[in-house]
């Protein structure tokens, strides 16, 4: 039984990763994407 908790909550976890990155990659909008390089 632990087992099956201990994967569940992987899951979730792994899941609120995937979100966070997703909103922060900005593929969904690129208009929020922080810029990564700047020309000086």
């Amino acid at each position: 039984m632990e087992n099956t908790s201990n994967f569940v909550n992987s899951l979730q976890q792994k899941q609120q990763k995937d979100e966070y990155n997703r909103e922060h990659q900005g593929s969904s909008n690129p208009g929020k994407k922080k810029p990564n390089k700047t020309n000086k």
